[in-house]
C-alpha cells in the first residue's frame, strides 16, 4: 500500500495563483493543491457537494486535507459537510475577509454595506465571470437589477500590476460606483496556510 503524502489543499480556483506563489516562496514541497472551478461562486449551493466529492476522492492519499475556502455564500452548508468529513477550512465568510484581514474587512463593510469587492483574480476574469456569466454583454440593462444594492467598489489587490487600478476604476465607473483601492498582499492567507503546513 502506498504511503500517504503529506498535505492536500482543496482550494477555490480564485485563489490558485496566490496559493501557488506561497507554495513556491515557502518551499512547501510536501503540499499538493487541487483547485475547484472558481465559477462555483455563481452557484454557491454547489460548493459544498463539490468539496465533499473531492475530499472523498482524495481521502487516504494524504496525511491531512485542508480546505482553502471561506463560507463563500454556502449559508453554513460547507461547514456542515466539513464537520461530517472531519476537515477544517479557512475562517471567514468570504475570501475578501482573510485577504483584507478580518479587521479591515469589517471596517470596509461597516463603512458601506453595499460594497462590491474585486480581487486580482476577479479583475483578470471579470468579463468571463461577471459580464458574460450574468448576461450583461447581451442585456446590459440587467446591471441595474443585479447591482441595485451596491454603492461602492473596493479593489483588494494581491499584487501591484501595471494598469490594474485603472481597469478596476473603469469597472466601478461603468456601474456608477464609488471606487476605493486597497493593497492587501495575501493578507492572512499566508499565515493561515503556514500554520497548517507547519502544524
Amino acid at each position: 500500500m502506498d504511503t500517504p503524502r503529506d498535505i492536500l489543499l482543496i482550494a477555490c480556483g480564485a485563489l490558485g495563483r496566490e496559493i501557488a506563489a506561497l507554495r513556491r516562496a515557502n518551499g512547501w514541497q510536501s503540499v499538493d493543491v487541487r483547485c475547484l472551478p472558481a465559477q462555483l461562486h455563481n452557484r454557491p449551493e454547489r460548493i459544498a457537494p463539490a468539496v465533499r466529492e473531492e475530499i472523498r476522492t482524495q481521502r487516504g492519499r494524504y496525511r491531512e486535507i485542508f480546505v482553502v475556502y471561506a463560507d463563500c455564500g454556502t449559508g453554513g452548508t460547507l461547514d456542515a459537510v466539513l464537520k461530517e468529513e472531519g476537515v477544517e477550512r479557512l475562517p471567514g465568510a468570504h475570501c475578501y475577509e482573510f485577504l483584507a484581514t478580518p479587521k479591515v474587512f469589517a471596517e470596509l463593510s461597516d463603512a458601506e454595506p453595499g460594497t462590491f469587492y474585486l480581487t486580482d483574480f476577479l479583475l483578470r476574469h471579470f468579463d468571463r465571470l461577471v459580464t458574460r456569466s450574468l448576461g450583461l454583454d447581451r442585456h446590459p440593462e440587467l446591471a441595474a437589477e443585479y447591482f441595485r444594492h451596491y454603492r461602492k467598489l473596493v479593489y483588494l489587490s494581491q499584487s501591484e500590476t501595471p494598469g490594474a487600478i485603472e481597469r478596476a476604476r473603469r469597472i466601478a465607473d461603468s456601474f456608477g460606483f464609488a471606487f476605493e483601492y486597497r493593497y492587501t498582499g495575501y493578507g492572512d492567507l499566508g499565515t493561515r496556510l503556514a500554520a497548517v503546513v507547519g502544524g
